[in-house]
Formats: structure tokens, C-alpha cells, sequence
């Protein structure tokens, strides 16, 4: 959990290392445990002070328009920032609802991006179906990372 918290916060730090000014967009459905984790005071007061906005969707179809939004934030050149990077979690049921394909296909802007993080329910144990959201994301044609570890190599 602290390293997802964290890394909106490396990447405003990266973005100003490389002299660009830039803003971070987290959001999710709000019943992930990453979303009650988040919106704990001292947390949301971090990443406010860094540019990143925190805003926990109410359904799982509510936060597809926001974070395709933040792609075109600086379409017409009148944005407060060089770029908005953006963050969006959920598990199987919101990675089918989500609509990714036509968000993939718009683009991202010049200095902003979308990093999808899903969690799946395997087991059915917390969702209405079991899944396995890689499949999703092939036919949204949208690539894969899948860590091996959270240990730092040399």
C-alpha cells in the first residue's frame, strides 16, 4: 500500500527533476481497500501539497470521463500544467465497465499518462465474478507490467 501512495509522489518528483511542472490524478472505486487506505487525512494532505488529487469514484463506471480527461487537459494549451499524470485502480467487475479501449485509443498527452493498477479477485471471494483482468487489458490493447517483487535490484 505505501508504494502505491508513493508513486504519484516519485512521479512528480521525476517530472520536476526533468523541468516539467506537472499535476497527478488518483481515483478508483471507492470500495477498494487502496481507496480507504488513501483518503486518510495525513495521506490526502501529502499528495495535495504535491499537485495530486485524490478522488475516489462512487460507482465503477463514475471515474472513466475523469481520468481519460486529465489526457486532455492541455489540448488547447490553457492548462496550469505541463502535463497531468493519472492513476486509476479497480479489480475485475470495473476493469470490464471501464471503457479502457476507447481511453487507450485517444492517447495520452505529451507529458501526462494513464497507469492502470488492477487487483483481481480470483477466488470470487469480494466480487460478483471471478477474474482475471489481463485479458481486459490485451483486448483494450494495452500493455502489461507485472512486477516480480518489491525488492530494489542492483
Amino acid at each position: 500500500m505505501q508504494a502505491l501512495v508513493r508513486l504519484p509522489l516519485m512521479q512528480k518528483r521525476r517530472d520536476r527533476r526533468a523541468g516539467l511542472n506537472t499535476a497527478g490524478y488518483v481515483s478508483g472505486y471507492a470500495a477498494r481497500h487502496w481507496a480507504r487506505w488513501m483518503t486518510v487525512g495525513a495521506r490526502r494532505f501529502t499528495l495535495q501539497a504535491h499537485d495530486v488529487v485524490f478522488v475516489a469514484a462512487s460507482t465503477r463506471s463514475g471515474r472513466n470521463a475523469r481520468y481519460g480527461g486529465t489526457q486532455q487537459a492541455e489540448l488547447s494549451g490553457e492548462g496550469r500544467f505541463d502535463g497531468v499524470f493519472a492513476f486509476w485502480y479497480a479489480k475485475g467487475p470495473g476493469v470490464d465497465r471501464s471503457g479502457m479501449r476507447h481511453a487507450n485509443l485517444a492517447g495520452s498527452s505529451r507529458h501526462g499518462g494513464v497507469l492502470v493498477l488492477m487487483g483481481d479477485d480470483h477466488t470470487c471471494e469480494s466480487s460478483t465474478t471471478c477474474h482475471q483482468s489481463e485479458f481486459a487489458l490485451v483486448d483494450a490493447q494495452m500493455p502489461i507490467l507485472s512486477p516480480a517483487g518489491v525488492t530494489r535490484t542492483a
